[in-house]
């Protein structure tokens, strides 16, 4: 049997050989290096010694070609093999960059269409919630190019952008995918997570090969990538440089944080150049309807379908008793915050607070002719944020530039200040931060640490002052990129309103960290009375 498998494979190999032009180079294992037209064959595949022969005839590697011995069950394959490649046309079998030879297999008899199908990976019915189904079907036939999935808490939007993520590398093989939040930071334990999550899901976790440093996740038959990457750090996208092909796939977590729909759109023009590319793109809706997402996403644009979900539309056994148990507190407790924070409605209603506010590019010529910064700090742990700023007071003109930030959940004192040097901030740039709670201690350590640093005075009728000043300016400009937190966080900063309609006096004390850490950077330009 042995014997009677090895000559049908050496028939097989001279079939392979008879479409080649003159006599075939090989190399040291006895494999063709040039294509029937003579020319030599390259793969993109892993392992890249690949011979296009071993993938034409269904082999991952030139070792399994080479080690090949048949039975009986083999013998019947390569009898169907012999009979296939001579109805195969040409091109399609020895393509040189091997993009369609990979299709002629000898694990079964069926034909290309049937073969492709065979091999296709699609999101099992278990995996997804009635409400996706539609949408699903609407990106298998590609109807869209631009799929925004908008909606509350435990919705799942985000679990389903991974599955379709993952699935459509081993539906476009000649593609990658680039998955993006504003912070870089944040990618680990979100995006990537959840990308490792879908791939487990799928069945095709042990396909993938992952890496640390930097965040990728490679499919090893194929050498396809899925990147990571923060909008905070433009350098390492333009580095982005697939191995061949293109980015098939973007998907952009937390759409709202990524600042302003021009930053967005430079992000997707620079990213999918190629082929028939789609963006993902998920949020939960940000209260104000003044905000530039719920304002995008309200204009109708071609090419983009928008879908909404919530966690109703999601099997309560997903989401555990205890995540149902919260809604339902929530849902009596403060309607309106649960319609907002579970059912994704942007219904803030109370009036911005900030109407001098405007939102734009500060470039790095404007930072370099301001005569002064200051640096402000709101301390926070978990959930409630630490957030740092930077700020420019062009007195002459009662503006206040906002133009740097740093952002994050648990942060320790030293990691604080790892952060701030990143970011330029030298020993003689004076930072004023909260001083109440942990705020003393805090301070200690990074004044330990080099940093010109001194606790806010704070005192009665400070907040209702330094806000009525802030909002008495005749501008405040943010630069949505470098700061997307403290330009979320003023634009929707609103009234309150009671429950006849009218508005409620006083500053709302949610949701204004980065308010407050301005408010503590300019406390000794507005402690001054009269400026």
């Amino acid at each position: 049997m042995k014997k009677q498998g090895q000559r049908k494979l050496k028939e097989l190999i001279e079939g392979y050989f008879a479409y080649c032009a003159g006599e075939p180079r090989l190399d040291a294992d006895g494999n063709p290096l040039l294509d029937k037209s003579g020319a030599e064959i390259r793969t993109n595949v892993r392992p890249p010694t690949v011979s296009g022969l071993a993938l034409a005839l269904g082999f991952d590697s030139r070792r399994e070609l080479t080690r090949f011995c048949g039975n009986a069950a083999e013998n019947a394959l390569i009898e169907n093999a012999l009979l296939r490649i001579a109805n195969y046309n040409e091109e399609k079998l020895f393509d040189k960059d091997c993009a369609r030879s990979a299709i002629f297999n000898l694990s079964n008899g069926c034909g290309e269409d049937e073969m492709e199908n065979a091999a296709e990976l699609r999101i099992p019915a278990e995996l997804l919630c009635a409400g996706f189904i539609d949408l699903y079907r609407d990106i298998r036939a590609g109807k869209h190019a631009e799929y925004v999935l908008k909606g509350g808490r435990g919705s799942t939007k985000s679990s389903f952008a991974a599955l379709v993520t993952v699935e459509r590398l081993f539906s476009h093989p000649d593609e990658h995918a680039l998955a993006m939040r504003q912070v870089g930071a944040t990618l680990k334990d979100s995006v990537y997570s959840q990308l490792c999550w879908a791939a487990a899901a799928l069945g095709v976790e042990d396909e993938f090969e992952r890496k640390q440093s930097p965040l990728e996740l490679i499919r090893k038959a194929t050498g396809q990538r899925i990147y990571f990457r923060g909008a905070d750090d433009p350098s390492k996208l333009k580095s982005l440089a697939p191995p061949f092909g293109h980015i098939g796939t973007l998907w952009l977590e937390e759409l709202d944080q990524f600042g302003s729909e021009a930053a967005v759109r430079s992000l997707e023009q620079s990213v999918l150049r190629g082929g028939d590319g789609i963006a993902i793109k998920t949020f939960n809706p940000p209260r104000s309807p003044a905000a530039w997402v719920n304002r995008s996403m309200a204009a109708p644009k071609a090419g983009r379908l928008v879908h909404h979900s919530t966690y109703l539309d999601v099997p309560p056994e997903w989401l555990g008793g205890r995540f149902i148990d919260e809604a339902e507190h929530l849902k009596t407790a403060d309607p309106k915050s649960y319609a907002h924070e579970y059912l994704g409605e942007c219904n803030g209603d109370g009036g911005p607070v900030f109407e001098n506010l405007t939102l734009r590019e500060i470039t790095d010529d404007e930072i370099s002719r301001f005569d002064r910064t200051l640096c402000g700090i709101d301390w926070g742990w978990y959930p409630d944020p630490f957030r740092f700023c930077r700020v420019s007071y062009v007195a002459a003109e009662r503006r206040l530039f906002i133009y740097d930030e740093i952002s994050g959940n648990k942060l320790s004192n030293a990691k604080i200040a790892k952060l701030l040097r990143e970011k330029g901030v030298g020993y003689g740039d004076r930072i004023t931060a909260d001083s109440g709670g942990e705020g003393p201690k805090s301070i200690a350590d990074l004044k330990t640490a080099g940093f010109l640093i001194r606790g806010a005075a704070k005192g009665p009728g400070s907040v209702e002052y330094s806000m009525k000043w802030l909002c008495a300016l005749s501008e405040i400009v943010i630069d949505p990129t470098r700061c997307p937190c403290a330009a979320k966080e003023f634009l929707e900063y609103e009234y309150e309103k009671g429950r006849g309609g009218e508005v409620i006096g006083g500053y709302p004390d949610r949701d204004n960290h980065s308010i407050d850490a301005a408010r503590y950077a300019t406390e000794e330009i507005w402690r001054k009375r009269g400026v």
